[in-house]
């Protein structure tokens, strides 16, 4: 186990993608969106900019805002990706998974764990638009496999916000919106936090992975009907005052690590 995994909270934040964190609810997100302005990079509220921090980030996933920045641009690769048994022509992630899972019994290889990496970046922290692996996270995949600080809530905390003007910039396409892809899991799940009171979100809880995020999946709402976006809509605009509703995770009976 690496030491920087756990005090980084990477790995803690791993154990997150034993839940599903792509249970979205269409109209909660687009109604969110819809309020994103993208010169200030918050949702304006009636009560004024709320947005998304690294004290969220860091509640919801675990993971802690330290650890060095990481510049994909000029990191050097230590371990190059010709000697590395990776095969890139996969199309889905079942056929990447089955071409690189190693033998039962018997030592992760540096191919096996990077290749597991690249996909846990792509399929369930960054949720790429294709569901072919690419090689644009190698770099990063090759940092963590190192056991490199990486600081990688700041890197999800500017994806959400970059995937969040794209998204919103989309709405107001002419041509119409197109598919949205980035970690909007972590817009549900902040959104399932700031409207969990309001909306008398609940959930029978029982899970042995002591992280928030966990939680808020349960909280994601089943039930879709066509006036769900009215209700949510009608919700944000009444927070005309910032209340405790709109930072749910200063409080002490957080879950999660300290």
């Amino acid at each position: 186990m690496s030491s920087s995994w756990v005090e980084t909270g990477i790995l803690e934040f791993i154990q997150l993608a034993k839940f599903d964190l792509h249970l979205f609810d269409p109209q909660m997100l687009l109604s969110a969106i819809f309020f994103w302005n993208r010169e200030t990079r918050a949702f304006e509220f009636p009560c004024g900019f709320v947005c998304p921090t690294l004290l969220d980030i860091a509640a919801i996933t675990g993971l802690s805002p330290l650890g060095d920045r990481f510049y994909p641009d000029v990191f050097e690769d230590e371990i190059s990706i010709k000697d590395l048994s990776i095969s890139w022509d996969k199309k889905t992630y079942l056929a990447f998974i089955n071409a690189h899972v190693g033998q039962p019994e018997t030592p992760v290889s540096p191919s096996e764990h990077i290749a597991f990496l690249l996909y846990w970046l792509s399929a369930c922290v960054f949720c790429t638009p294709s569901l072919q692996v690419p090689k644009y996270y190698y770099a990063l995949a090759q940092a963590l496999h190192l056991k490199k600080r990486v600081c990688l809530s700041k890197l999800l905390l500017a994806s959400l916000y970059s995937c969040l003007d794209e998204a919103s910039e989309s709405l107001f396409r002419e041509s119409g919106p197109r598919n949205l892809s980035g970690p909007l899991w972590l817009l549900q799940l902040w959104l399932n936090a700031i409207f969990e009171r309001k909306l008398s979100l609940s959930s029978i809880f029982n899970s042995p992975c002591e992280l928030e995020g966990a939680r808020l999946t349960t909280l994601t709402p089943r039930k879709h009907s066509v006036d769900n976006f009215g209700t949510y809509v009608n919700a944000i605009l009444s927070f005309k005052e910032f209340s405790e509703d709109l930072a749910p995770f200063i409080r002490p009976t957080l879950i999660g690590p300290s």
